[in-house]
Order: C-alpha cells, then structure tokens, then sequence
C-alpha cells in the first residue's frame, strides 16, 4: 500500500520505519493499560536503535571499503559497548562491568579468533563485521540472561544459600544450583534457533546471500555455520559469567553479599 504514496525508493524506507515504529509503540501502550508499562523504554529504545543504525549505515559505508585492521577496531567497540548494555540489567551485582566486559571480551573474542584462525571466517570487512555483529550480539544478550536469572536465583533462595554456608559448605556447592538454571536459562534462545534452524528462522545472512546470487545451498550451510558459532558463543559467554560473579556476590570469608534489598 506505501507503494502507492511514495515513489521514491529512501522515502518509501523512512515510511515502512515510521509504521513500524509506531506499530511497536501502540504495543507498548496496549501494555500499560495492564499495568505493564514499557512506553518510555520503548520510546527511547526505538530512537536510539533508528538513529544508531542509520550512523553505523554511514560508518559502514567507509569501514568496508578500507583495511582490515578497522574490523578489528569496529569488533572491539562493539564487545564494549554490548558489555556495558549487559551490566545495566543487573546493577545490584557490584562491579559486574567487569564481569561482561571479561565475558564477553573472552567468549565472543575466542569464538571469532578460533573460526578465523581455522579459515571458518572471512577476514573482508564486508563479511567479517556483520557476522562477528551477530556473534558480538548473541554474546550481549546471554551474559545479561545469565546474570540477570542468576541473581535473581540468588536473592530467591537467600536462606538455603546461608543455611549452607552455616553448616560448613563452600561457597561453590550451596551456589551450584543456581549457576546451573541460570546457565540453561541463558542458551534457550540460541537452542531454539539450531532447533527451529530453516523450519521456523531463516535468517537474514542466508537470505542475503541467496538474493545476492549465491547457492542457495552454500548459503544454507554457510549460515549453519554461523549459528553453530553463535550457540558456542553463547555457552562459552553463559560459563564464564556465572563462573567470575562467584567473586562478586561473596565475600572473601564466603559470606553472601548479594541481597534482595539491595535491588
């Protein structure tokens, strides 16, 4: 139907975001009449993310056409920046920065590093930056899933926790528990993505590459690659989250820091 008012190709884009956007707030404002109210975290989130890809559509522009060491720079900028937004999800863990810059740094980082080492990936900015963008991405949202399940695992179960600790146990085995749920928890959506792979979710970097004039077998096995990448990603990152919070939610005499008030 945008066909039909907008002629020009950038104006009919502006138009289809436009609807979209205001297709997420009328969502979002269905929510609060349930008393669920998402319309200012919305709001902010549609803005940056409109105004943010359309810099990065510029940034892009130039990256891709100049040396390869810039992927290097542009990846690391993203594991920063994903760290950062990880962390504001569980504030009420002191110092977890450095638990997802740590996570994510060495998950993502490991992943990325062993595939290209093995010849898995393009080293072409072209193709290295928008699948290490996905890897990057995945490894954001797992740390702030493991974190967030974990400490609320935690401050659920405050009294098991320190009738342990009471009774002689290490620190380690009344968590156990805890760090397991919140790791399970945290790889469900990259499970469901191998599980539901081509039935369900045929994604983007395949279908690119198919409109693209690729095989559209070689583009299939292409992107199971990746997604294989990124459900290594995801339990590497999960693992090493909940096994460098340890430190923060206990003090160096095992006694237990992390407490529901403290939310």
């Amino acid at each position: 139907m945008l066909n039909q008012f907008f002629n020009d190709p950038f104006a009919l884009r502006i138009a289809q975001a436009v609807g979209a956007a205001l297709f997420a707030l009328v969502v979002a404002f269905l929510a609060r009449g349930r008393g669920i109210h998402l319309e200012r975290e919305t709001a902010i989130a549609l803005v940056r993310g409109f105004v943010q890809i359309i810099i990065v559509g510029y940034v892009l522009t130039f990256i891709l056409s100049g040396a390869q060491w810039l992927s290097a720079i542009v990846l690391l900028g993203m594991m920063v920046t994903g760290a950062v937004i990880a962390s504001r999800r569980t504030k009420q863990i002191p110092n977890v920065i450095q638990v997802t810059l740590t996570a994510i740094l060495l998950g993502a980082g490991l992943v990325m590093g062993v595939m290209l080492l093995l010849g898995f990936l393009d080293t072409d900015p072209a193709s290295l930056i928008p699948v290490g963008s996905m890897i990057i991405a995945n490894a954001m949202n797992t740390s702030a899933l493991a974190l967030d399940r974990f400490s609320a695992e935690v401050e659920a179960h405050t009294g098991q926790i320190e009738a342990g600790l009471a009774l002689g146990a290490s620190s380690n085995v009344v968590i156990a528990p805890y760090v397991q749920a919140a790791v399970e928890a945290s790889v469900i959506p990259s499970v469901n993505n191998l599980r539901s792979l081509g039935i369900v979710w045929i994604p983007g970097l395949m279908a690119g590459m198919v409109l693209a004039g690729s095989d559209p077998l070689e583009a299939a096995i292409y992107q199971f690659v990746v997604i294989a990448m990124i459900f290594a990603t995801s339990g590497t990152t999960s693992l090493l989250c909940t096994l460098l919070v340890r430190s923060h939610v206990f003090s160096p005499n095992e006694q237990l820091t992390l407490r529901p008030e403290e939310r």
